[in-house]
């Protein structure tokens, strides 16, 4: 069975589950609990290891029961393992049954029962999770879209920054973790993993990550168990990375934080009209306060990543005014921003989206301007990608991987058609220090053939009226500051209507 037919057979789940009500959402949260009992015992078996799993919440458990024996029983197994503390307690989080009717669960489990799930020639421990937040995305544009970074993006980016088995890897933004699990599989095959202590490590100890959706967090800490990630305590955790720093430093930051500028949320005044209000983080080590989440991610790897960083970020963040520069002066000057990859569009869910990878590593304190050149890679300019007719392959990445080279040996870098240097001082003098850097000439002006779809137009339309609005915000509440603070005469008091 190929990966398409089994992410296929998992899907067609669903149907049991239709009538019943329940969400796409839902359903990937119902059907990940049953598939993991049914793949951590076939997992046991198969590696003669004892399970996480009390002997009663187990799968034999369920197979052996039918009707209100079975849903009672599946509903104290949830409530049970939702109540540990280790890994196995962030894999049922906040887990409960929504199939309503007996004979669907029995349904459910018999289908499940029938498969040998660990025994397929693919890797079904990732690849149903990510296939099914695929699908799940195709089918609901506001779903999981927003968690799924292609994974020949990852892996190119997990291949560059290469990190080694005794360096700690964190993601604050981790989603279904296909950073972290990237990240393993590259780290176990050094030589320095070749050590059983140095194994154990990497397997308990050396990656982590947070997300804010409890169901994701789920995902990701099941994705991670099936692969044999974790210890005593759960690799994962679930809340906002950027509350507050918690203390904890990384070697290595791989993280691609969720799109969206503002974060905002809405709430009841006395009067009962709702009220959108803006939601800043104020923290003693952020350089700015914004709403701005983008910059606010930032802000956060600065201060917990101890060595370097890669993170995929919208083109706002590389030319936005006040705090955006504000940012990019800091992070000049006290990181060295040594590579800028430009993504193309059409590699994400949300369409029409422009982002880039920022390449940066922490510099010591008190060396002066730590970044002395950026180089950046146009993947960009005429390059035209689409979830399913063109999707990013590995091969679209050689050539970036290639120019980049070894970490070691950035000094032997070589400028090309897509790579260019750009030294420090004309970074400094280009206007609000803006790093949206291009240089090729783009076809689709002359030619309309290779303009990009019409979604993708209405999104960068969309995109740039949303930029418009936060400028026109930002001069409102300068000038509702200016108003509070100066004295008002009787006229300045009216309503202007």
């Amino acid at each position: 069975m190929n990966e398409q037919a089994l992410v296929a057979k998992v899907w067609n789940y669903a149907h049991v589950l239709r009538d019943e009500g329940v969400s796409y959402g839902d359903y990937l949260g119902q059907i990940s609990f049953l598939l993991f009992l049914k793949m951590d015992e076939e997992r046991s078996a198969a590696l003669n290891e004892p399970s996480a799993i009390p002997a009663d919440c187990r799968w034999d458990t369920l197979r052996t029961l039918s009707g209100a024996a079975l849903d009672q029983h599946y509903k104290q197994v949830l409530a049970k393992l939702a109540q540990r503390d280790d890994i196995v307690g962030t894999l049922f989080l906040k887990a409960e049954s929504k199939i309503g009717d007996p004979a669907r669960l029995q349904r459910l489990v018999q289908l499940i029962d029938a498969e040998t799930w660990m025994g397929l020639n693919v890797d079904v421990k990732g690849t149903i999770y990510e296939g099914l937040l695929e699908r799940n995305a195709g089918e609901v544009r506001s779903g999981a879209g927003q968690y799924f970074t292609p994974r020949a993006l990852i892996n190119a980016i997990v291949q560059v920054m290469d990190p080694d088995p005794t360096e700690s890897v964190h993601d604050p933004a981790c989603g279904t973790g296909g950073f972290l699990l990237a990240a393993y599989e590259h780290m176990r095959e050094k030589p320095a993993a070749a050590d059983r202590s140095v194994a154990r490590r990497l397997r308990e100890e050396m990656l982590s990550g947070k997300d804010i959706v409890p169901e994701v967090v789920r995902l990701c800490a099941m994705n991670l168990y099936l692969h044999g990630i974790g210890g005593a305590h759960s690799p994962v955790k679930q809340g906002d990375a950027l509350i507050a720093d918690d203390g904890a430093r990384y070697d290595v930051i791989l993280t691609n934080p969720p799109f969206g500028k503002r974060q905002s949320f809405r709430i009841v005044n006395a009067e009962g009209a709702i009220e959108t209000e803006r939601q800043d983080y104020v923290r003693d080590d952020f350089t700015v306060t914004t709403g701005n989440k983008q910059l606010n991610f930032l802000q956060h790897i600065m201060t917990i990543t101890k060595a370097s960083a890669a993170v995929v970020l919208p083109d706002n963040v590389l030319f936005e005014g006040g705090a955006g520069e504000t940012l990019r002066r800091k992070l000049l000057h006290d990181f060295d921003f040594y590579t800028l990859l430009r993504l193309p569009t059409g590699i994400f869910y949300s369409q029409g989206v422009k982002a880039n990878v920022l390449f940066f590593d922490r510099a010591p304190v008190g060396e002066g301007i730590a970044t002395q050149e950026l180089w950046v890679y146009d993947l960009r300019t005429n390059q035209r990608f689409t979830l399913r007719e063109r999707p990013l392959k590995p091969a679209d990445l050689d050539d970036f991987i290639a120019a980049y080279g070894a970490p070691h040996r950035r000094h032997e870098r070589v400028e090309s058609e897509r790579f260019r240097r750009f030294g420090y001082e004309a970074l400094a003098q280009r206007d609000k220090l803006n790093l949206d850097i291009f240089w090729l000439k783009d076809a689709g002006a002359t030619d309309p053939d290779s303009l990009p779809p019409p979604d993708e137009v209405a999104a960068e339309i969309v995109t740039s009226l949303e930029l418009a609005l936060d400028k026109f915000r930002a001069v409102a509440e300068r000038l509702a500051g200016a108003n509070v603070a100066a004295p008002m005469s009787g006229d300045a008091l009216r309503d202007p209507q």
